[in-house]
């Protein structure tokens, strides 16, 4: 979720609509989080948004409790284990714990607590504090005292078996020590790495041209998952252990005495656990373990709290996804001061300028900070896109002190600007009007709606500026455009690299080089073993030649390309990239103009004509905005080339909609939700459109038909709260007479 400094719409002031609408962008956002999180180790979100989302989302649902969706990210732990390792089902769920975030938090906490066992006059309810460790959390089961599986927490209820790396892990004893164990009993705490190993790894690395580490945590779950155990090994993991899953019995009567057993064990815990019996000696734990942040060599971003008492625990149980007996009192974001040596301009995949500050290095939560984002023009202004004042409306200028703040830890971000330290000859940031890399003109656009000009500025070089080539390129061979298998990221990106691929055109020709490709991808074959060499500390066996190599792969790729030779036009115009111009746009325009010709035809005359929209034709579905870009694509004579030799290349099927006599879906309004098994989306969408249909995203009572398949959720519901006709996927052919 990018940052934002406006504030979202008090829930007070939702309507019921609004709330629906809210809900589905809260799961949706809360969903792709935990899936960059746990299975990707990629967060692309702070710790503190992803909080927010889901104390915003919690709050929605308790406001309007007969929209709690079935798939409510309030229930869910984790995501679904990632594919390529064998599942292992937890005996007692991995849950997640509830978040404090101020001291009144942690006393709510406690008074909760004493409310529940207020009968109980004479209990003392203590509690433990302890650090919480920022890592991967792990699952080990050990049987008559062996380890004998581990696992990651997957979803809390399903995990990976990983047994193989954790054994890796000088921490994790293959048999416990001592006696008194358990027969059966699942040992669970966090693997992590230190910022000492950390920075060695990025320096072995760096050494070889490999992998750029973000940083320890997900470098850690990285680590964790790799299927050559020799190269866990190599990264000298760190585990504490903290708690436990299923036993055949209770390690102890309470949780400190249960983790004290555990370190007689043979397992490292934390030293910083104490027990309390007071808010105030838990808060003060708090500000103790604070205190020693910096200085404890890996990271943590809080500190939990639990009932000591196991049968207390018992008693006061659990709520959805969470226990009631514990809960995690967050850190607020570390700070720091720096300065700004330079501002610097990327160009984004949509031709968006992105202004990054270049910073004195500074280190924040053990990561040595080296720039931040700067968003756009406005932000470096001190406002936000209401022209509202941030910062205290304080702008951005070279030579600045500035405090940064590394919110969750993730992603730095400027907080304060401090204007007494600011030099006398700093002066007003100005945005570049020309792209960097093209030299195509960089514009703000107006907003037809609000009538405010855009807040990004942005190149509308399109297929011929360099720096949106490579991301073009991926859109246009992605599987709602030309949808060619086998040319993925990773491939575009290497053919970009060396020579092979600069437009879309260069794609059907790229077998006539078929020698050179095959050189690129040995290479890049020989950089990654070697990077895995130098990663693992191994010696590689000897590499076969060039010649020797398999490269039976080529000959799927360039039949995978030719086959796209024909192209279904509404694919072809939402291949093109063209700004504003999705999947629904390039159909609409598809059946408007029937052809590429046409369309190429009507979109120079319209970028040609003084007044744009009293050249381009009235279409139901096609607004200002959208005419604004085809007039930016085809009014920019370096398009022109590209296009030209694309279509020297490919040639796109006229558009041809198929609207029988006896059609049953003609001028009918369509939904599809849920899993479609005998086609995609994309060509649901293509095929009711084809046949006279109309279809939308969302259901309302003027759909006709929803078209539910396995796993339909909310959609299905408002269908039959509407009335509206559900059919099967089969039902949908056979309805089509396909």
């Amino acid at each position: 979720m990018p940052q934002t400094d406006s504030a979202p719409k008090d829930i007070a002031d939702l309507s019921e609509d609004e709330a629906r609408a809210e809900l589905e962008r809260l799961a949706k956002a809360i969903a792709a989080a935990d899936i960059a999180y746990h299975q990707q180790d990629a967060p692309e979100i702070t710790d503190a948004e992803y909080d927010a989302l889901k104390r915003r989302n919690d709050a929605i649902e308790e406001a309007f409790p007969e929209l709690v969706r079935p798939d409510t990210p309030s229930g869910r732990v984790g995501a679904a284990p990632a594919e390529g390792f064998a599942k292992v089902r937890h005996g007692v769920p991995m849950l997640s714990l509830a978040k404090a975030y101020t001291d009144e938090d942690v006393l709510d906490f406690i008074n909760r607590g004493r409310r529940f066992f207020e009968r109980d006059k004479d209990l003392d309810i203590a509690f433990t504090a302890e650090p919480k460790i920022d890592g991967l959390s792990a699952s080990l089961r050990y049987e008559n005292g062996v380890f004998v599986q581990g696992a990651t927490r997957g979803d809390g209820t399903v995990g990976e078996d990983i047994t193989a790396n954790l054994r890796t892990i000088a921490d994790i004893p293959h048999a416990l020590e001592g006696s008194g164990w358990p027969e059966v009993i699942e040992i669970r705490g966090e693997v992590y790495m230190t910022y000492a190993e950390f920075q060695a790894l990025k320096e072995r690395s760096a050494a070889v041209g490999g992998q750029n580490y973000v940083n320890p945590r997900n470098t850690a779950a990285g680590s964790l998952r790799q299927k050559d155990p020799s190269i866990t090994a190599s990264r000298n993991l760190k585990f504490f252990a903290y708690a436990w899953g299923y036993a055949t019995e209770e390690p102890a009567a309470t949780q400190f005495e249960a983790v004290q057993r555990f370190a007689a064990w043979g397992f490292k815990v934390s030293p910083l656990m104490v027990r309390a019996t007071s808010a105030d000696e838990l808060i003060a734990q708090y500000r103790e373990i604070e205190a020693q942040r910096s200085s404890l060599g890996y990271d943590i971003d809080g500190v939990v709290y639990k009932v000591d008492q196991l049968e207390l625990q018992r008693r006061w149980g659990f709520v959805t996804g969470e226990p009631r007996w514990a809960i995690a009192h967050k850190f607020p974001a570390e700070r720091a001061t720096t300065v700004v040596r330079g501002i610097d301009i990327q160009v984004g995949r949509t031709g968006t300028l992105a202004p990054v500050a270049r910073l004195d290095p500074v280190s924040v939560g053990g990561v040595t900070v080296v720039n931040v984002t700067l968003h756009n023009e406005d932000y470096i202004a001190g406002r936000d896109s209401n022209g509202q004042p941030i910062r205290e409306g304080k702008d951005i200028r070279i030579g600045d002190s500035v405090v940064i703040q590394r919110a969750g830890d993730v992603i730095p971000q400027i907080v304060d600007v401090l204007i007494d330290k600011r030099p006398d000859d700093a002066v007003p940031y100005q945005m570049p009007h020309t792209c960097p890399v093209c030299g195509s003109p960089a514009t703000r656009e107006i907003n037809e709606k609000t009538g405010k000009e855009d807040s990004r500025r942005r190149c509308t070089g399109e297929l011929v500026c360099p720096a949106q080539a490579v991301e073009s390129l991926k859109h246009f061979v992605s599987r709602g455009a030309m949808d060619i298998e086998g040319l993925g990221s990773e491939n575009i990106e290497l053919f970009f690299g060396k020579g092979l691929l600069e437009t879309p055109a260069d794609i059907f020709t790229l077998k006539d080089r078929r020698t050179a490709v095959q050189q690129a991808l040995a290479e890049r074959r020989e950089e990654q073993a070697r990077a895995r060499e130098a990663a693992s500390g191994k010696t590689r066996k000897a590499v076969r030649s060039v010649e020797d190599r398999n490269f039976e792969g080529l000959d799927k790729l360039f039949a995978a390309i030719d086959a796209r030779r024909e192209p279904e036009l509404d694919r072809f115009i939402f291949a093109l990239g063209i700004r504003h111009i999705g999947e629904t746009t390039g159909a609409v325009l598809a059946r408007a103009f029937g052809t590429i010709e046409e369309l190429i035809r009507v979109g120079k005359e319209t970028a040609a004509a003084d007044d744009p929209t009293a050249v381009f034709p009235s279409i139901d579905g096609i607004g200002g905005t959208v005419i604004e870009a085809l007039v930016d694509f085809f009014g920019n004579e370096k398009n022109d080339a590209v296009l030209d030799a694309l279509l020297q290349q490919v040639h796109p099927k006229p558009y041809v909609v198929t609207i029988s006599a006896d059609s049953q879906i003609a001028g009918k309004t369509v939904v599809f939700t849920g899993s479609l098994e005998k086609m995609t989306r994309s060509e649901a969408k293509a095929m009711a459109e084809r046949l006279g249909a109309k279809v939308a995203g969302s259901v309302s009572a003027k759909t006709d038909i929803l078209v539910a398949g396995p796993g339909a959720g909310s959609k299905l519901k408002t269908a039959q709260e509407h009335g509206v006709e559900v059919i099967s996927e089969d039902e949908w052919f056979e309805r089509v007479g396909k």
